[in-house]
């Protein structure tokens, strides 16, 4: 598979919607019976069942909380196929996009500091200079982009109008004339010499090259690497420690963590050389993608990741929530009011519908959010996918979170990867009591 049928694969599994029926899903409608109340167990392992039976996904895993508390978790099927190695709640996954969030939360942690200003031009503040073919120049609205607009991916990137650089690395490092496959300083030269598709702020469209700007920018302004001061300063003070960059071949893989497949065992060309690779295994860099894409997870700890935020709970229109009982060695990761600007909805013409009203949901600095009610709550959620991976982070308006991660995706159009997220919500409005223990404590 090339890097272009690559790109449009991987952009239709992000685009696929949950507009569709329960049954055109592979799901059947509930029966009144099936409405009844269910134990916790029931109703969250009938839905990831059903859904990994329908598309033959190998393993997966799932995290749910309540209150601050984790009250499941539990793996389902294989981490490795070969071998038969069950999943478990704690194995470490690809979580693609959903690496979007935490990235989000490091750069807004900087501003909370005053170390960043969200909207200042996003590359003053990295040295790299454009590559410029002969008589090329370089597009002057590159200047207006701010931190905020690639935080919100409003930045003038539409990969449906040019292309996603980050599913070109033969093509950018044929350009640059560097060794394959390209790093993230050098993509972003290369993207400086390329045109934008709108003009920032006025329009969204998803950017996993904004946030692979971010990173660089954390980078430029701690001194660290990004996943250095990622885990240092965003994950640890969670109580997180095992996330990490992932790496893209079998052979780097991380002390417990999953194997990838897809269902038609699609191979593609390596990144690396010519050899002819499965498409999850050097089909693209995941290394270069650290800061949009990159990050290994176990469900438990996102599952740590939500409650880290809820312990700091706002809602995106000013009013604060109840705080919630959290264990007390963990302090909250963000103040009320910078979780209030990271949920902000992004300024006019962007997150309007049709009609020029505000939308019902739309994208903040980080997280998809859907206010619900009028007291100021929504949920917060991100999807992520990539060839051998599909995830899903929830935080849900009345307490829930869950974090559910699978070693396949979908290649079935009728069986969008995208209806796990209504699964889970509908399994949690059928739970009749909620544990009031906490399992965190199982979990190193």
């Amino acid at each position: 598979m090339n890097s272009c049928l690559l790109e449009r694969h991987t952009r239709r599994r992000f685009l696929t919607t949950c507009a569709l029926s329960l049954p055109a899903l592979g799901l059947p409608a509930p029966t009144p019976l099936e409405r009844k109340k269910l134990s916790m167990a029931e109703a969250f392992d009938r839905e990831i069942e059903a859904f990994m039976e329908a598309r033959k996904v190998p393993g997966g895993a799932l995290a749910v909380v309540k209150d601050t508390r984790l009250v499941y978790a539990r793996g389902y099927g294989y981490a490795e196929r070969e071998n038969q190695l069950p999943a478990k709640p704690d194995s470490l996954f690809r979580i693609a996009s959903v690496s979007k969030p935490v990235t989000a939360v490091a750069v807004m942690k900087l501003a909370e500091e005053r170390r960043l200003d969200p909207d200042a031009p996003a590359f003053d503040l990295i040295d790299l200079v454009a590559f410029l073919p002969e008589a090329k120049k370089a597009d002057r609205r590159i200047k207006k982009i701010t931190i905020r607009h690639l935080l919100q991916h409003t930045g003038g990137w539409d990969r449906d109008k040019s292309f996603d650089p980050m599913f070109r690395c033969r093509e950018i490092a044929e350009a640059l004339g560097t060794a394959c496959p390209p790093g993230p300083r050098e993509i972003i030269r290369y993207m400086l010499g390329q045109p934008l598709d709108f003009d920032p702020g006025m329009s969204w469209a998803y950017s996993n090259f904004g946030y692979c700007v971010l990173g660089r920018i954390i980078e430029k302004i701690t001194g660290r690497s990004y996943e250095k001061y990622v885990q240092q300063e965003v994950l640890a003070p969670g109580g997180i420690t095992r996330m990490r960059v992932g790496a893209s071949l079998r052979t780097q893989d991380a002390q417990g963590e999953v194997a990838y497949y897809t269902r038609s065992n699609s191979t593609a060309r390596s990144v690396f050389n010519n050899a002819q690779v499965p498409l999850p295994y050097g089909g693209f860099y995941l290394e270069a993608m650290d800061a949009h894409g990159g990050w290994l997870a176990s469900a438990v700890d996102l599952a740590r990741f939500a409650v880290a935020l809820e312990r700091g709970a706002a809602s995106p229109s000013g009013g604060a929530e109840t705080r919630r009982t959290a264990p007390v060695e963990s302090a909250p990761l963000l103040k009320p009011e910078t979780l209030r600007i990271m949920y902000r909805r992004p300024a006019p013409p962007v997150a309007l519908d049709k009609q020029g009203k505000p939308a019902s949901s739309y994208y903040g600095c980080g997280w998809n959010v859907r206010p619900v009610g009028s007291k100021g709550k929504a949920n917060y959620w991100h999807s992520g996918s990539l060839p051998g991976t599909s995830t899903l982070l929830v935080r849900r308006w009345d307490g829930l979170s869950w974090a559910v991660l699978f070693n396949q995706r979908s290649e079935d159009k009728h069986l969008p990867d995208a209806v796990i997220d209504p699964a889970l919500h509908r399994a949690a409005d059928a739970v009749r009591a909620w544990p009031k223990e906490d399992l965190f404590g199982a979990f190193g």
